[in-house]
């Protein structure tokens, strides 16, 4: 027989995952994955507008 301690939950997080088997720790540790993940996207998304504001600009001229 395992123990729950022995059952290893993936570092992952998939949109729409059931989340009923989730204990208060792995749910926190999900929203900070998550978190991380958005702060990530957002600093892409800003280099892109960056980078398309700078093309925009020299192609205007």
């Amino acid at each position: 027989m395992r123990d729950e301690d022995d059952i290893r939950r993936p570092a992952t997080h998939q949109v729409g995952e059931k989340l009923d088997d989730l204990s208060v720790a792995e749910l926190e540790a999900r929203i900070l994955l998550l978190r991380d993940e958005i702060a990530r996207l957002e600093a892409a998304r800003t280099q892109k507008q960056s980078a398309v504001a700078a093309a925009a600009s020299f192609f205007k001229t």
